[in-house]
């Protein structure tokens, strides 16, 4: 006796699911690659829509010439160093209560230098950081 089987029809491949996967895909790819390009933005930090100036004595100010020299109360440092920013830091802060160190840097200063003011300040237990910037308007003029 000879039995026949049946022939199975071939398998097909459904190709919707497939395409609205690769669909899915290419838009994820193309949203990721366009916020990648984050190199070539134009950035021009110091600027900010500040209030006027006003004097606190509070303040020890310590600005940062875009050669890296450095100036704490309007007095020019010798040495480019951590050492002496936080000896002379120290020395401003003396003698005032809780005392607000403003970081005045240059737009081409270094972040180094920054960084520099920063460990010269938690050397002195100086807590209290900001950083000065001119206004939009003062820019424009």
């Amino acid at each position: 006796m000879k039995f026949h089987r049946a022939q199975s029809p071939e398998p097909e491949i459904n190709l919707i699911p497939f395409i609205d996967v690769l669909l899915v895909v290419l838009i994820f790819l193309m949203l990721s690659t366009t916020y990648s390009k984050f190199t070539e933005m134009q950035l021009n930090l110091p600027v900010a829509d500040t209030t006027p100036q006003q004097q606190h004595p509070r303040e020890v100010r310590v600005s940062i010439t875009s050669e890296g020299r450095f100036s704490v109360n309007r007095q020019a440092l010798n040495g480019r160093d951590v050492a002496s920013l936080t000896r002379a830091m120290s020395g401003a802060a003396q003698g005032v209560d809780n005392p607000m160190v403003i970081i005045s840097a240059d737009a081409q200063a270094s972040h180094q230098s920054v960084m520099m003011v920063m460990e010269a300040a938690r050397r002195s237990n100086l807590n209290q950081l900001t950083f000065a910037a001119q206004s939009s308007s003062a820019k424009a003029d």
